[in-house]
């Protein structure tokens, strides 16, 4: 299939446009100025399913902290989730470091640039280990990700649904077929570049494209159209009931969360999810803080609502103010922290509001 897509397909053109177009109209990023491979692979993992503007400060703040593959591999867990803060989708984070300590304790700190080494490493899909084999190390491996998809969806105007896993696999197939064994950096990145300023999804810049003479999508104005994509179920509404809980000497009841799992290791107000039934919102808060970590509250007004999306379900976070009416005892995952100490541990996007809003709130007052 892959290569009667290909028929009357002009590769060496297309090669020679779009990298030629690339090396003359690629934006100024940082991870771009160093091809160090530990560099591109933080890079490449930050810029997963988050926008070029958003990581450049992290970037920056990650690798001042961690200019090394070894400074990573030495920093304990909380350090690093510290320093993904804000950014989300934390699994990137724990396994970017549980491999780059693999990296440093199997092969000697250096990434390797053999394609089954490096794919078995943790959170290293096949995209990643094309970004890192193909700008480091010069690599001819193909490195698919959305952008590269809508490009070549339109380019060859392949109808298949991009939302099904095999159709990622046909468009592996095709770039192995297409990339540039002379410059296989550029050309993945041209791609990427492509879909990125020009080929972009609702409204593509087709009298711009470097690559519109190869274009089936645009020859046949089928561009908008494309790529095909069915629709996602909606994410599944969670209600949450949260406390911000005072100690009398002024302290905030923090819990973190399972070593494993969504959002895994990082710190957060006490929370549960609302079950069923006629108990309210601060009758559950005060039974699960009972059960779970035997202590006493009471819950006074009301503070806020938060709500904050994952890709398949969404918290709807109710949050209110309280205090700890009995006995304190802290343990692994519960502690009792002053203000000061937020600024020092590693929370989660929803919860970082909450402390925003209604920690800050009452240190004001």
């Amino acid at each position: 299939m892959t290569l009667e897509i290909l028929n009357n397909f002009n590769i060496e053109q297309f090669q020679n446009d779009l990298i030629g177009w690339f090396e003359k109209e690629q934006r100024d990023l940082p991870w771009r100025k160093n091809k160090d491979p530990y560099r591109v692979w933080v890079s490449e993992i930050m810029l997963q399913q988050t926008r070029v503007e958003a990581v450049k400060p992290y970037y920056a703040n990650f690798m001042g902290k961690f200019p090394t593959l070894e400074a990573l591999a030495n920093a304990d867990d909380e350090e690093v989730l510290k320093a993904w803060e804000g950014l989300g989708y934390y699994s990137r984070a724990r396994n970017l470091h549980a491999a780059v300590k693999e990296v440093k304790e199997v092969y000697g700190g250096i990434v390797p640039s053999d394609v089954k080494k490096i794919e078995k490493l943790k959170g290293v899909g096949p995209y990643t280990k094309g970004a890192i084999l193909s700008i480091a190390y010069g690599i001819p491996e193909p490195a698919v990700d959305g952008n590269v998809v809508r490009v070549l969806s339109r380019i060859l105007s392949v109808w298949d649904d991009i939302a099904k896993p095999k159709t990622r696999k046909v468009f592996e197939e095709i770039v192995r077929e297409i990339i540039s064994a002379e410059n296989p950096s550029y050309f993945n990145q041209g791609l990427m570049e492509l879909g990125a300023l020009i080929c972009i999804p609702k409204n593509p810049a087709c009298l711009l494209c470097p690559v519109r003479e190869h274009c089936r999508g645009y020859a046949e104005g089928v561009q908008k159209e494309l790529p095909v994509k069915s629709k996602a179920k909606a994410p599944t509404m969670v209600p949450i009931v949260a406390g911000v809980l005072q100690t009398e000497d002024g302290r905030y009841v923090i819990n973190k969360r399972p070593s494993t799992g969504l959002l895994a290791n990082m710190w957060e107000f006490p929370n549960v999810e609302l079950g069923e039934g006629i108990r309210n919102q601060k009758e559950q808060l005060i039974d699960y803080m009972k059960e779970k970590f035997e202590l006493s509250i009471s819950i006074e007004e009301y503070a806020m609502n938060v709500q904050h999306t994952f890709t398949h379900r969404t918290w709807d976070i109710f949050v209110f103010y309280g205090k700890v009416t009995g006995d304190i005892v802290e343990t692994d995952t519960l502690k009792f922290v002053s203000k000061e100490a937020f600024e020092q541990l590693p929370f989660s996007k929803s919860h970082r509001t909450i402390y925003e809003n209604c920690v800050e709130k009452i240190t004001m007052q």
